[in-house]
């Protein structure tokens, strides 16, 4: 059998809160279940949305937590000739198209279109010739409906859920989110992606990417959100959410791991374990498809 790899795909844009924890100690088990290997990947893709420090703080409450990695980190701002590549064989296949729609006309154009679990299908203005030439254009990939698979956890995500024509290069020439992550999952070997379940609506667009570019995607597991208390995606506008505010508060790394793992339905209280001790007991089976609430320190 191929030897089992994954990733954590961190963006340094903020600090580790505890939805990305939740999904890091989930990676880390299967892949030490598996007797895989971990890669670190820094998502900076997006310049003006990296933070300072970021990235040092975020390898910091990884390290105490003690989720540790086998490879990296590797950074996607190094790898811009690696999506020119993969863009090119895109472009030479027909598979891409420059778009030159601003997304207020795109909103304006899809206000009555049909909607998929990501919203609005972009309605192909594009997709025979640029609406304005004289803009600098995106470029998109074509789809129509986006293809199923069965994620791990959540099951069966049926074809068509997801479609539309998508972007993968922005107009400002940074790539976007979808293409690059399918490059580097690729060409580091990932043979599941694990990662939370707002990027569910992602996987298709991911999919059909991988088979556009004549690769074999690997297999997904998403983790489910952690909300506040007002049930909305946990944010800084909940206060303190970080893992460093827990450390900071005085808890020990083996106190956040067993309010992680409880939550995640792998003990039956909130007390406090160690990593060894988890990954003795560690399964799927348990792992609940609806997001959970976390307490503050």
């Amino acid at each position: 059998m191929a030897e089992y790899r994954t990733r954590y795909a961190p963006s340094p844009t903020g600090a580790m809160h505890l939805g990305h924890a939740r999904t890091a100690l989930v990676t880390w088990l299967r892949a030490r279940r598996e007797a895989g290997r971990i890669v670190m990947r820094i998502e900076d893709l997006d310049p003006p949305r990296v933070r300072e420090g970021s990235e040092e703080s975020i390898l910091r409450d990884h390290a105490w937590l003690g989720l540790d990695w086998d490879e990296g980190p590797f950074h996607q701002s190094t790898r811009t000739a690696r999506y020119e590549a993969a863009l090119a064989r895109l472009e030479a296949a027909g598979r891409v198209f420059p778009c030159t729609c601003t997304r207020k006309e795109v909103q304006a154009a899809t206000a009555s279109a049909p909607h998929g679990d990501d919203g609005p299908r972009y309605p192909g203005t594009c997709r025979e010739r640029p609406s304005h030439p004289e803009r600098d254009p995106a470029i998109r990939f074509r789809m129509d409906d986006g293809p199923g698979f069965v994620d791990a956890l959540a099951g069966p995500y049926e074809a068509g859920r997801v479609g539309g024509d998508f972007i993968v290069r922005r107009s400002d020439g940074l790539f976007a989110y979808q293409l690059a992550v399918v490059v580097d999952d690729h060409e580091m070997g990932v043979t599941e992606v694990i990662r939370g379940d707002d990027l569910l609506p992602s996987t298709p667009r991911q999919i059909a990417l991988y088979e556009a570019l004549g690769w074999t995607p690997p297999s997904f597991l998403h983790v489910p959100l952690v909300l506040g208390e007002d049930g909305e995606r946990l944010a800084k506008r909940h206060g303190s959410v970080a893992v460093a505010d827990y450390r900071e508060a005085g808890w020990s790394p083996e106190r956040l791991l067993g309010t992680l793992a409880h939550s995640l339905g792998l003990l039956p209280a909130p007390t406090p374990t160690t990593l060894p001790a988890l990954l003795e007991r560690f399964s799927l089976d348990p792992l609940s498809p609806a997001p959970v609430t976390l307490p503050a320190p």
